[in-house]
């Protein structure tokens, strides 16, 4: 609202913002630790700034709230020589149909309580951020770039004078980015970087081209070497890959790659040959989201995973464990480089500490990080708010509490819906509908139905056709990650939902009405199977 519009409304300007919650995060895919105080850790919000906790994760406060433009960490890293130095790279390249764009490079000087921007603007997405192990002010960017169109600013970028002036020493094409970096901790002059070309649009995402490949170089990034098609690499069109040099054993790198012959390669001389140790998918589901591996500072035979779930091998990657976690699809891992023991992780739910190598993890319920696609509020006093929270359930949530905070025991979470709107049944408040696609079943337009007087959950789904692995064109009727609910403002009884088509039921779900033709397009180019090289037709990416 323009401040004039503010102005033209009596008393608006004496509202006041408060939070009521839920103290339950959000994506994280940043993440960073202090190197000499044990219980400093920060992690960058997909949609929240930058936070810091000083008591191992108990606690943690946004540090970075009036100074950033823009709101999405892709990457952060405190220098290891000066841990008062930090780095966040802002925009994920987690490129999600929603996601956020950042506005460059900023850094803090005193451990995080002030930040500048220091440039790169417009590369909108950034995957990684380096500085080097003895000099703060020596630092690289995996710069992404547009993930919706073509641009010049992507690639690797290089600083030596802490962010002052800024030189593009690897660029591609306009089309791939630069997602991940690693050094040879035994000898930083030795970096690897990946490349990624990927575009979306708001139809579909499109993994893998001939800008896709792993480069290397020998002498702080002069000079670069393709070692796309070294011997072992897997040929022919690669995507999405990530990257890890060994800080133990001198010339080991892991590669996790997206290709036809997708798994994890390790080499033993610098990347100049490579050996599949894994094939295993679970390693390599939906790439573009995932896609990291790190290595284990203290012990070269083992090496970690995040994907859907988070993965460690002792055995040099060829078999591995599940490291649970508090929360699914796991982004960004960092582990202490004197104590492999002590790490911290950013997953979809939030960021998690560990002291035990991943045994046991602080909570995520401590996080005001929370995403949410769609609200509603009923008429009861006080009145709740509703919300459907990115990759987790709908909730909940008083607007006031008798016990002035308002504590996570006082949410409810009716039904499981993630990704749509959510609408509370106007003249009785215990009955609400929830779009449900991605967290529930039931297939294409998942759609729930809670009482909350029975606490019953039940399925009405308009046309209960699966959508995994189909192409929109195939489906009977199509519906968006977000497709829309509302009751009629006349009847509270009649309910509207769209698809392609509006439909109207006046029984609560238990039939369904076609009131409408086909209201889009219908455009045969639009209604293909997204991913790319890899098919992700999960309903969420178109």
């Amino acid at each position: 609202m323009s401040k004039s519009n503010v102005n033209s409304i009596p008393h608006l300007n004496t509202l006041r913002w408060r939070c009521i919650g839920p103290p339950r995060g959000g994506r994280v895919v940043a993440v960073a630790g202090d190197p000499q105080n044990s219980q400093v850790f920060y992690f960058g919000a997909a949609a929240g700034g930058i936070w810091k906790t000083e008591d191992g994760g108990l606690f943690w406060e946004n540090v970075s709230d009036g100074f950033l433009q823009s709101s999405a960490v892709g990457a952060l890293t405190v220098s290891q020589s000066d841990p008062n130095v930090i780095y966040a790279g802002m925009g994920e390249s987690t490129i999600r149909i929603d996601v956020s764009y950042g506005d460059g490079v900023y850094k803090s000087t005193d451990a995080g309580k002030t930040w500048k921007n220091i440039g790169l603007r417009e590369t909108r997405h950034i995957g990684e951020i380096l500085v080097h192990p003895q000099n703060p002010n020596l630092v690289y960017v995996a710069a992404f770039g547009d993930a919706f169109g073509p641009n010049k600013e992507r690639g690797v970028f290089r600083s030596k004078d802490g962010g002052e002036s800024w030189e593009q020493v690897l660029f591609r094409s306009e089309k791939a980015g630069a997602v991940d970096l690693s050094f040879d901790p035994l000898n930083p002059r030795i970096v690897y970087a990946s490349f990624w070309e990927a575009y979306r649009n708001f139809w579909s995402l499109n993994s893998g081209g001939p800008g896709s490949g792993l480069y290397r170089s020998t002498d702080g990034g002069d000079t670069w070497a393709d070692i796309s098609d070294n011997p072992g690499l897997p040929t022919g069109t690669k995507g999405k890959i990530g990257v890890a040099a060994s800080p133990v054993q001198s010339g080991r790198v892991w590669a996790i790659i997206e290709a036809e012959d997708a798994g994890l390669y390790r080499s033993e001389d610098g990347g100049e040959s490579w050996t599949m140790t894994s094939r295993n998918r679970d390693l390599i589901h939906r790439p573009w989201y995932y896609c990291h591996v790190f290595a284990d500072p203290q012990h070269a035979d083992t090496v970690y995973i995040t994907n859907l779930q988070m993965w460690k091998s002792t055995d040099g990657g060829t078999n591995f464990i599940e490291i649970t976690t508090p929360h699914g699809d796991n982004h960004d891992l960092w582990i202490d480089p004197s104590d492999s023991l002590r790490m911290v992780q950013g997953n979809d739910g939030g960021a998690c500490v560990s002291f035990n190598g991943g045994k046991s993890w602080s909570t995520i319920y401590n996080q005001l990080t929370s995403q949410f696609y769609r609200m509603d509020i009923d008429n009861q006093f006080p009145y709740r708010v509703y919300a459907t929270q990115q990759d987790n359930t709908s909730i909940s949530v008083p607007s006031a509490s008798e016990y002035g905070a308002i504590t996570f025991n006082e949410c409810t979470l009716p039904g499981t819906g993630e990704s749509g709107f959510i609408a509370v049944k106007p003249d009785d408040p215990d009955i609400v509908y929830i779009g449900a696609v991605g967290s529930s079943p039931g297939g294409e337009g998942a759609l729930q139905h809670y009482n909350h007087r029975t606490r019953q959950l039940r399925l009405i789904n308009i046309w209960p056709e699966e959508v995994f692995g189909w192409a929109p064109r195939d489906m009977k009727y199509r519906f968006s990650w977000t497709y829309p609910i509302s009751f009629s403002p006349h009847d509270s009884g009649t309910v509207y939902a769209c698809g392609n088509h509006v439909f109207r039921t006046d029984n609560e779900g238990k039939s369904w009405e076609r009131i409408s033709p086909d209201l889009t397009r219908a455009d045969e180019e639009k209604l293909g199977l997204s991913g790319g090289l890899t098919v992700d037709s999960s309903g969420a990416e178109h």
